[in-house]
């Protein structure tokens, strides 16, 4: 009875704020676990306990399941656009198909998660854990690796710019990006292969002076001494390709980040 009471008491909530989600529908989640879908639209859900639910196709825009149990949920075809689900457990839930725009995913368990590729691309994930390159974007790992090696976590920067390149194999910058990151690890001659082939792909894209410069710094890389990892030698010796990657930088955040 105690639990029914509840239910009804948060229904009422749901109804006195104006939210457009079905008071049955919110009891039939929270009971059954299974609302196929349902209209959830700006349902408060924060907190609920929701493992194994089975929401496939249901209405979840604007809804707040922050903090949210969904491990193993079934999400599939789920819109959960502007949705919050900062903080849920999304443990091996079934995501496939989900809308994700501007959907706040912030500092969420999404191990083992199902998802679409690039199904993230627009959704806010900072914080988040356990989520596969392959459903980040170019963008986003692209930037993820200006960001590490802004902040000197050089291992961390080439990860993420290996893994743009496999997403976007001619991305000149990415490959620029992770030369020189290797570079600052005193991998000279990763570093100057990564930095030849960037050269190669701007002067096929009509950049020859930077193509040249960077193939001259691949040159100079591979000849020169090994530098000891963490002091700042390697971005020294790129000099001008290092202050171009500088300037490219701020840019390639603000034209490759994803839009919401």
């Amino acid at each position: 009875m105690a639990k029914r009471q509840l239910h009804l008491l948060l229904i009422g909530l749901l109804s006195a704020g104006g939210a457009m989600a079905g008071p049955d529908a919110v009891l039939q989640l929270l009971d059954k676990k299974s609302c196929s879908g349902c209209n959830l639209q700006g349902a408060d859900l924060v907190y609920a306990e929701l493992q194994s639910a089975q929401l496939p196709k249901a209405k979840l825009q604007g809804a707040n399941l922050g903090r949210a149990n969904l491990s193993n949920a079934n999400l599939r075809g789920a819109d959960l656009t502007d949705a919050s689900l900062q903080g849920a457990n999304l443990h091996r839930a079934d995501l496939r198909g989900a809308k994700l725009r501007g959907t706040d995913l912030r500092s969420a368990d999404l191990t083992d998660a199902r998802l679409d590729p690039e199904q993230l691309a627009s959704s806010h994930t900072e914080g988040a854990k356990g989520i596969t390159a392959q459903a980040r974007s170019y963008a986003e790992l692209h930037n993820a690796g200006v960001k590490a090696s802004l902040a000197a976590k050089h291992p961390e920067a080439e990860q993420r710019f290996g893994e743009a390149i496999a997403k976007k194999p001619d991305a000149a910058i990415s490959w620029m990006a992770r030369g020189i990151s290797r570079q600052e690890q005193g991998r000279n001659a990763e570093a100057a292969a990564d930095l030849n082939y960037a050269g190669r792909l701007y002067e096929q894209a009509g950049e020859t002076e930077l193509g040249q410069q960077l193939q001259k710094a691949a040159t100079g890389i591979a000849k020169g001494p090994k530098i000891v990892q963490g002091n700042g030698m390697g971005s020294q010796m790129l000099s001008g390709a290092w202050s171009m990657l500088q300037q490219l930088a701020p840019l390639a955040i603000k034209l490759m980040g994803p839009s919401f």
